[in-house]
């Protein structure tokens, strides 16, 4: 009692209201918003503050279990992997310790956990940075329309709509747009034809809605990783250097460089260290990523050898 009292007094003085102290008993949690045979609806708020990247800038992953028919969501704070299951709310969040997300996909694998997406396992997402009760938070909203799924694909399979004709909920077209054009093309008999008109036409499926939701999801999702990239985790300074200056991305440790105040909390040596880091960082990222006249335009003035074999392979590359 007496520690939380303390802990309290700390987050007031520090600006944070009581609504945000009794909001961190409510982050960090998965709710059931709804559940009926045709679909589950689950939401939870992560707090982002101390997000760090799992691979390249991702700073969430998407992780599925088919025995356990199981969406989990991986998160990094710290040197901890949190893995977040969130179609079973009261399974205890499994904590993992280490820096390589390699290591952590193989526990992770052994578990039953392999790297997946919402829309591949018959769910739709939506992620959002937002703020809950004044505490910074990445909203995760997941509908899993598996179950529902699985009614139209068995009747689009069998070609008989009768199957479906007394469902009410709309599916989402992105999670059965490509199984119906799959079995349209190898179709060839009036009466399946005629079959899968009446199942397109409940579904109300319209291709070109179908790749707009789909590009839509896509580009939702590719935001919110790069919002999520350049916020810089703000531990104390040692902790805040040992990161930097060991595991930061290249985004990331460019986006610190690039704070105003980021000089004023190292010292000379430290600003240094991560300067040095942040060259080679970018000389790496130029290797891999540069254009062939880009990669040109620099041997020209450094004669470096790793760039002449660099534009020796893209030269192959090009003639291939």
């Amino acid at each position: 009692m007496k520690k939380a009292l303390l802990l309290s007094l700390f987050l007031l003085l520090n600006g944070c209201s009581f609504e945000s102290i009794l909001a961190l008993g409510e982050v960090d949690k998965v709710e059931v918003v709804k559940k009926n045979p045709s679909v589950s609806h689950y939401r939870a708020y992560f707090t982002r503050s101390q997000l760090k990247p799992i691979r390249k800038n991702q700073k969430y992953l998407y992780f599925y279990n088919k025995k356990k028919k199981d969406l989990a969501i991986l998160l990094h704070r710290y040197d901890n992997y949190y893995l977040y299951s969130l179609y079973h709310p009261k399974i205890q969040t499994k904590v993992m310790h280490g820096t390589s997300y390699y290591k952590i996909k193989k526990t992770l694998r052994k578990k039953g956990y392999t790297l997946s997406y919402p829309t591949l396992v018959g769910a739709t997402s939506k992620v959002a940075l937002r703020r809950y009760k004044g505490i910074k938070t990445l909203l995760v909203e997941v509908h899993d329309y598996s179950r529902l799924q699985a009614k139209y694909r068995q009747a689009i399979k069998t070609y008989d709509a009768s199957k479906i004709k007394n469902l009410k909920t709309k599916l989402p077209h992105a999670l059965i747009a490509s199984y119906y054009d799959n079995y349209l093309q190898k179709a060839k008999e009036t009466q399946q034809l005629e079959q899968l008109k009446l199942i397109a036409k409940q579904l109300n499926l319209n291709k070109k809605e179908n790749i707009h939701s789909k590009e839509t999801e896509a580009q939702i999702d590719k935001e919110v990783q790069d919002a999520l990239a350049k916020e810089i985790p703000k531990p104390n300074k040692e902790l805040a250097f040992n990161y930097y200056e060991k595991e930061a991305s290249f985004t990331e440790l460019d986006n610190y460089l690039n704070d105003k105040t980021t000089k004023d909390a190292l010292s000379f040596n430290q600003y240094t260290q991560l300067k040095q880091r942040h060259a080679i960082l970018n000389e790496a990222k130029i290797l891999k990523e540069g254009s062939l006249e880009e990669l040109i335009s620099i041997y020209k003035i450094n004669k470096d050898p790793k760039y002449k074999k660099r534009i020796l392979q893209l030269m192959k590359k090009v003639q291939k």
